[in-house]
């Protein structure tokens, strides 16, 4: 899959589960800051079955966590989304 992409980072935040819309759509956020010269602080989100896959981590451990990078467009105006889909302490 050429929009899967693998980051690695300390855990910075882990959200609580919310729910979006009238659908009952669940979704979590992680956010890792990554080790590099520059370090980045990148959010990702966690849908439907996926957000209780947090449960097991602390803020402070550091993890690897598959994403599938998803775009869309709204009003003219271009947005990007990281789907985690599997997260492994390292």
């Amino acid at each position: 899959n050429k929009n899967m992409s693998t980051l690695k980072g300390k855990i910075v935040h882990i959200g609580q589960i919310e729910t979006v819309g009238t659908n009952g759509f669940t979704k979590r956020t992680l956010a890792i800051e990554t080790a590099e010269q520059y370090p980045q602080t990148i959010g990702i989100e966690f849908v439907k079955d996926k957000a209780t896959m947090l449960d097991m981590l602390s803020e402070g451990d550091e993890v690897e966590v598959s994403v599938n990078i998803r775009g869309r467009e709204y009003n003219g105006k271009y947005y990007i989304n990281l789907d985690g889909w599997k997260v492994t302490t390292i």
